[in-house]
């Protein structure tokens, strides 16, 4: 790791997001605690990060939230249950789950101002130190935890990081998307970055899936609060500013897996197939009744 470089301790999860594309089923349950198999969303993503070693997990939440809240401390009338019924491994994979005392941190969003503003409410937990950033929705499921590339990736050559994957070329025009030094690489500097180009004119094909390594002066540019796109605070108006006012070097790291939007219906879906297919428990039963739902 360079001298200079601070260690990557602290991940930052916006999950105040509404998903009206999951209505009704998130009318009262947040779209982060629907489950992929038996595990919320918002868990898969924190076993992520955990399995590259991060230390302290910053929740940016909103209203009807709590629930994410709930699910990452103790219940003890569940534990006591379990314990008394003799369940020890279920008791015991709840407790691998919990973050230690003081691990967990949780700040409001109060309005819907954008991926931009989110990552900025949580400004004084992360404090003057570089942070990981992983959207819940994006699922990464790979050999290798997306994250723990990144932070290796990090520990080389410091800096921003940002993972990223191919899409075909014609949907580059629905992504943000970077420009990059060697489109082959695992790890290549960036050139640029466009949120949505209009199609035919993209750097490249390697569209930004949610993980992210950031230095804290991105906090002094979210700041300003300068709507983008939509109307929003953009965290990509504010990273290409980085890039190209503050010369601050970003490299992209190559993600070899799967990408599972599961902001989407389909994707979400899928999430679920692959994931169960993953599991010795659940495979061989689901592929014979995938085989008969098809057939």
């Amino acid at each position: 790791m360079p001298s200079h470089t601070k260690r990557i301790r602290k991940a930052v999860f916006p999950v105040a997001g509404l998903g009206t594309r999951f209505l009704p089923a998130t009318k009262a349950v947040p779209k982060e605690m629907l489950t992929v198999v038996d595990r919320p969303v918002i868990q898969h993503v924190v076993d992520e990060a955990r399995a590259a070693g991060i230390e302290h997990f910053v929740f940016v939440t909103g209203r009807n939230k709590g629930v994410i809240e709930d699910h990452f401390d103790m219940q003890f009338e569940l534990e006591r249950t379990l314990l008394d019924r003799k369940k020890t491994k279920e008791l015991e994979a709840l407790m691998a789950d919990l973050p230690k005392a003081g691990q967990a941190s949780f700040t409001r969003q109060q309005a819907p101002l954008g991926l931009g503003h989110a990552v900025w409410c949580a400004r004084d937990i992360v404090g003057d130190e570089p942070f990981a950033l992983l959207l819940p929705d994006m699922l990464h499921h790979g050999a290798t935890p997306c994250l723990k590339d990144m932070i290796e990736a990090y520990e080389a050559r410091g800096g921003n990081l940002i993972a990223v994957a191919p899409v075909p070329e014609d949907q580059t025009h629905q992504y943000g998307i970077v420009g990059v030094t060697d489109t082959d690489a695992k790890v290549a500097g960036i050139t640029e970055m466009v949120e949505k180009p209009p199609a035919g004119t993209a750097p490249s094909n390697l569209h930004i899936t949610g993980r992210y390594i950031l230095q804290p002066e991105i906090f002094d540019l979210l700041a300003q609060q300068e709507k983008g796109a939509g109307g929003e605070i953009q965290l990509t108006d504010s990273m290409i500013r980085l890039m190209s006012e503050q010369k601050q070097p970003f490299h992209a790291v190559r993600f070899d897996g799967t990408i599972y939007d599961c902001g989407s219906k389909l994707g979400f879906l899928a999430a679920n197939v692959a994931y169960a297919l993953d599991r010795p428990d659940l495979a061989p039963a689901l592929r014979a009744e995938i085989t008969r739902l098809m057939s």
